[in-house]
């Protein structure tokens, strides 16, 4: 199992990112990404991380799949506590990696990211 844990449903993913995906961790579950108040407290981010931890350990209790990992990909001081908790516990933490593809039309630019790859996280 992969938990999405993103501001991106897979729903809205590429077909490469589904297929790695899929190929890699068997079943996607999306987990929306918490809302991260720029003015929160480091106290408020280690509580919300804690939260979180829980909420991935039971859902990846609950996987049948013969691999399991977190996909991380968020507001950067959460990410990092939770995905620090999250390797301590041997839990594989992934990000997605893309390339950005920039087009200019009548003086906008246009940016579209391409998915890559999965990357693991490492401490």
């Amino acid at each position: 199992m992969l938990i999405n844990l993103s501001n991106h449903p897979s729903s809205n993913w590429e077909d490469k990112q589904i297929k790695e995906a899929e190929g890699a961790f068997g079943s996607v579950v999306d987990l929306a990404f918490p809302t991260v108040p720029p003015n929160a407290n480091i106290l408020f981010i280690i509580k919300l991380a804690d939260e979180y931890f829980i909420k991935c350990v039971d859902l990846l209790n609950k996987s049948t799949d013969s691999n399991n990992a977190v996909h991380i990909m968020g507001e950067m001081t959460f990410s990092f506590a939770l995905v620090n908790r999250l390797i301590k516990t041997n839990i594989v933490c992934v990000a997605s990696t893309s390339e950005r593809n920039v087009s200019e039309s009548n003086n906008t630019k246009i940016s579209k990211f391409g998915f890559v790859r999965f990357r693991e996280y490492n401490l």
